[in-house]
């Protein structure tokens, strides 16, 4: 499990892409490139890290269902994921 505060940093930098995606949009637009760096650092979608929903792994995300791949594979197993079954040849 990831530290809490590593998830609420994620959470914060979302809810500020948010915040300032139309206001990012149109200085893109216009070009205005020095009031974009003035922006805040944390307001660019880049900075974003995906993490599993669940326990907050950074590494193994799979961006389809939103959880990691240790998770995905549990979930599975256990049959909580409709249509995921383990495959067998």
């Amino acid at each position: 499990m990831a530290k809490e505060s590593m998830k609420a940093r994620e959470r914060k930098r979302a809810e500020m892409v948010a915040k300032y995606a139309a206001k990012r949009k149109a200085l893109k637009e216009a070009g205005d490139y020095e009031a974009l760096q003035k922006l805040p650092r944390n307001a660019s979608p880049v900075r974003k890290h995906n993490r599993c929903k669940l326990t907050g792994r950074p590494k193994g995300y799979m961006r389809t269902f939103g959880i990691s791949r240790v998770m995905f594979r549990e979930m599975a197993n256990q049959g909580l994921i409709p249509g995921v079954k383990k495959a067998s040849w």
